[in-house]
């Protein structure tokens, strides 16, 4: 049965989609066997077969049905605030109610509608205007055209010549990107790739080979023991590429930080000189802009004097806060990232792109080919006849690629540059609306009084734990308060926020705004359901 939200709650302006009726509805087809009947003649004839390649024929009716119950299910009705954000089943049950088993037999075209329909409805719904649980969020319906058409033309973006548009597409949005950096004419280097982790693992490597080049023919061996560092409140994939790339995760060094969540300039100094007392060797810094956490931008002109002092390489991950670069009012935070060697930026966090859409950036012109490169001649021929700077594969660690940029350049192409920083503008400011609202709020308490960007951490302190804070037991129970509203939430399908503790911190809420279609209603919402749920704890 739908969840009915509670009623006190929801804006009125949101009315319920019209439905969509299918060309052939589900119901119809389900219970035709495959090849059976005047019905499914035609609509079955591909699943019954092997051949993957369409006719419209075979193929019309269905991919019209599919994508009118896509539209219908997954992008309004799943973005509807009446609607829940999901409809909760435990593992067991979800296994017990979707039909998960694959037989030797092919199926029907009715039957894989059914399927659709039991995914979307049984999937969480991370375009709704109440799922802020992580660092993504919202629908875009520029970007999943984008998204869509990538999909429909299957490009692996290696070479000009079996992605003509999509190597010339990448090479632009890269050069406006590194504009926003601050490169002089946004010149350097880029690729997209398939999450910030990854980005984050070629600045390691640009980094690597910066500092020695011989790594790429002789390895590891016979290299001094080499350092990076990164701030203790950074992303775990700066540790995991370490770990991965040989460099070891003993080797990275992390940095304290300050009460606010940024690095510390003073214990940054103080780890290289431990460095360098051990006889090893520092090859890069990553700065933060945007922890996942707390939101916090690093000192980047003042890490970046370090880096200088000592030659390392500077990469900032902006996987999360390189959307503010769009914003006159907010670029400030970003202050300094000019002076970077390398920057992660992810479009599908802030600027809300449709996953996955990630990018590394550098202002290098050469390290990405000299580092990666390995002249396969089946794929990268210089004797082709066109210009082949423009087969722009051979930097990558990955052959095959998805064509990730067309759905943020169509994205950019429809809205702007003036849409794009409206956007991340509206995010501020609802930001700012949620934390005033709770700063003087009884029973809500900031972790960070002054949060810089869009993500507000806090404490609900239910009434039977509110003037206790003195007794010995107080953090043990408020540790516990924010997973039972989670598991409130999630089984009602309300919202979804996510919650974690930091160092002796007891559990505390995480709201992270990247969706502009949100408004204040919906920041009072957030607050009045949470009180809700967890009044009586």
């Amino acid at each position: 049965m739908p969840i009915v939200m509670p009623a006190a709650s929801v804006p009125t302006e949101y009315a319920t989609p019209r439905p969509v009726e299918l060309m052939v509805t589900a119901s119809a087809l389900d219970e035709t066997p495959c090849g059976k009947g005047p019905m499914m003649e035609s609509l079955s004839a591909a699943v019954c077969g092997y051949k993957s390649a369409p006719n419209a024929a075979d193929h019309e009716a269905f991919v019209r049905d599919a994508v009118r119950l896509m539209l219908e299910q997954a992008v309004f009705r799943g973005t509807d605030r009446r609607r829940p954000v999901l409809n909760w089943k435990s593992p067991e049950e979800l296994q017990a109610a979707f039909d998960f088993g694959l037989d030797r037999s092919p199926t029907t075209h009715g039957h894989l509608l059914n399927l659709i329909e039991d995914t979307i409805e049984h999937s969480v719904k991370t375009g709704h205007p109440y799922f802020i649980n992580q660092l993504f969020s919202s629908v875009d319906p520029y970007g999943l055209i984008g998204q869509w058409l990538t999909d429909a033309l299957n490009p692996s973006v290696y070479t000009f010549e079996v992605a003509p548009v999509m190597t010339i597409m990448e090479e632009t949005v890269l050069t406006e990107m590194r504009k926003f950096l601050g490169y002089p004419d946004g010149k350097g280097d880029g690729i997209f790739c398939p999450g910030g982790s990854i980005a984050n693992g070629y600045a390691i490597n640009c980094a690597r080979f910066s500092a020695f080049p011989e790594v790429k023919t002789r390895g590891m061996h016979g290299l001094p023991r080499l350092v990076v560092y990164t701030s203790a409140d950074a992303h775990y994939s700066i540790k995991k590429l370490c770990a991965f790339e040989g460099i070891g995760s003993d080797n990275l060094y992390l940095i304290n930080t300050d009460a606010k969540g940024k690095m510390d300039v003073c214990h940054l100094r103080q780890q290289i000189q431990r460095t360098l007392e051990e006889k090893a060797v520092p090859i890069m810094v990553s700065a933060t802009a945007g922890t996942t956490v707390l939101g916090a931008f690093d000192p980047i002109t003042e890490i970046a004097d370090v880096c200088h002092e000592y030659g390392i390489w500077l990469h900032v991950d902006a996987a999360w806060g390189g959307g503010a670069l769009v914003s006159k009012k907010h670029k400030h935070l970003l202050t300094g990232i000019e002076r970077a060697d390398s920057v992660t930026w992810n479009p599908h966090k802030m600027l809300t792109a449709p996953q996955q859409c990630s990018t590394f950036l550098t202002k290098h012109e050469s390290v990405l080919t000299e580092s990666n490169s390995s002249c396969a001649q089946y794929l990268f021929q210089k004797d082709k006849f066109y210009d082949t700077s423009f087969d722009t594969g051979d930097k990558h660690i990955q052959c095959g690629r998805r064509a990730d940029v067309f759905k943020f350049w169509f994205m950019w192409k429809a809205k702007g540059t003036d849409g794009l920083e409206a956007h991340v503008d509206e995010n501020f400011d609802n930001a700012k609306y949620f934390t005033e609202m709770i700063r003087n709020r009884d029973g809500f308490k900031l972790v960070l009084e002054e949060p810089e960007y869009t993500n507000i951490t806090f404490w609900y302190i239910p009434p039977s734990l509110r003037g206790r804070q003195n007794e010995p037991d107080f953090k043990n129970k408020l540790h516990k308060v924010a997973p039972k509203i989670k598991e409130r939430m999630m089984k009602e399908g309300t919202m979804m926020i996510t919650y974690q503790p930091s160092d002796d911190l007891p559990n505390f809420f995480r709201l992270v705004l990247q969706n502009s279609s949100l408004d204040q209603n919906d920041m009072d919402y957030f607050v009045n359901e949470i009180e809700r749920l967890g009044s009586d704890l």
